[in-house]
């Protein structure tokens, strides 16, 4: 109840006895009893002094993306027949690392006091904010009273976006015939597609009759739709391969090329090394739990990128698949994505060299040092890929991604 003043205030009473007593002067005697009154008057105030109050917390948005502007809007209304006192106020950020802290001016009944102070979004993640703390003190500041109030609210940041141009999509089937499919709730298209049973609404015009006639059953035609293409992103988030900066710097590329995929309402997969795996698709649905992982992925010591690789081989994928990874990535990792030629109609890397993410990541080793301090590719794994996108400080991603692009357009 005491506040730390209260406590200080209390503990020098004690003090001013101990001095009363050896220098034997009563007045020393009387402030010390003044003291304890006055602590004492200060916990019953607060004590006595009912609240009855409400609050609420909206946030405007929710979700935004790192370096976007998030506000939050509180409101405390009097809900009680008294007159409420000089109230402060806390809403802690981040578990209680960071708060907005002010001061709520006395309220008459019914009356309402509203504040708003912004969040910083500067490092991706989903942050808590809350619970909201009301406090009631004395007019001295000797006590205090806490409410906790209006929950828990949660702000996501995702990770930050640069505006890129889409994949270079395939032409045609990839080898796998997987590369694109039909965008069945787009449109209409002229070829024949296929048949099927009659659904309540369908219009009647499209009934194939003959169809009909065999089976005894009113059979629709379904004409051919648009082919939708298919992207995967495979995220190299190893620990071994990152530093803090880089893991940043790799995930909004991902985030990025995620971003232009579905701008093309292509169907976007998200494969990480950590065994993650979103599966195709398209749509918030889909997409909000791709950003919310790269929201809060960090770096892994496990390495998974084996079994992601043989995922990644099997029936039924294909389309273009976009690897994002640094320059201390090994050769044989490099060599094994290059077997997925095969399987994918345009293979693109993305590779962060150590110029892009600082002076101090650990020095390149063996055949990926060139001699003039860059990352090399071997020449197998080079003449597999449709492109590499080289990231440096002098080429950030945006710049070195649409440098990279017709190259790859060319290789497809």
């Amino acid at each position: 109840m005491l506040s730390r003043r209260g406590w200080g205030v209390l503990a020098s009473s004690v003090a001013l006895v101990v001095a009363g007593r050896v220098l034997g002067l009563v007045e020393l005697y009387i402030l010390a009893a003044t003291s304890v009154a006055l602590c004492a008057a200060a916990a019953a105030y607060v004590s006595l002094h009912g609240l009855d109050f409400r609050t609420d917390r909206v946030l405007h948005p929710p979700r935004v993306h790192a370096g976007g502007s998030s506000r939050v809007d509180l409101g405390i209304r009097n809900a009680g027949r008294r007159r409420i006192p000089v109230l402060e106020v806390r809403d802690p950020f981040d578990r209680g690392w960071r708060w907005a802290r002010f001061l709520v001016p006395p309220l008459a009944p019914g009356a309402t006091s509203r504040a708003a102070y912004r969040l910083p979004t500067e490092e991706r993640g989903i942050f808590d904010i809350g619970p909201l703390e009301v406090s009631l003190s004395d007019p001295f500041g000797l006590a205090r009273r806490r409410y906790s109030s209006a929950g828990v609210t949660q702000l996501t940041v995702y990770p930050r976006i640069d505006v890129v141009s889409p994949v270079p999509a395939a032409r045609g089937h990839d080898p796998q015939s997987a590369a694109h499919h039909p965008r069945a709730l787009l449109g209409h298209g002229d070829d024949f597609y296929a048949l099927r049973p009659y659904e309540v609404g369908d219009d009647l015009r499209r009934v194939h009759w003959a169809s009909t006639a065999r089976v005894d059953d009113l059979m629709i035609r379904q004409d051919e739709m648009p082919w939708q293409s298919r992207v995967t992103i495979l995220v190299d988030v190893r620990r071994s391969v990152h530093t803090p900066e880089s893991l940043e710097l790799a995930v909004s590329a991902a985030a990025s090329i995620h971003a232009a995929s579905l701008r093309e309402r292509s169907l976007v997969r998200l494969v990480s090394t950590d065994g993650v795996d979103s599966g195709s698709g398209s749509g918030p649905s889909h997409s909000e739990p791709i950003l919310e992982h790269l929201a809060t992925v960090e770096a892994s010591r496990e390495d998974r990128l084996a079994g992601v690789i043989d995922s990644l081989r099997r029936a039924g994928n294909g389309g273009v698949l976009a690897m994002v990874t640094t320059d201390r990535v090994p050769a044989a990792d490099l060599q094994a994505l290059a077997r997925l030629r095969s399987r994918y109609s345009s293979i693109l890397l993305v590779m962060f060299e150590r110029s892009a993410y600082g002076a101090g990541a650990p020095a390149l080793t063996g055949r990926h040092q060139g001699p003039d301090g860059a990352s090399g590719i071997p020449a197998g794994v080079l003449a597999a890929l449709n492109g590499v996108v080289r990231v440096t400080a002098a080429s950030p991603f945006a710049a070195a991604w649409e440098q990279a692009r017709p190259a790859a357009e060319a290789r497809r």
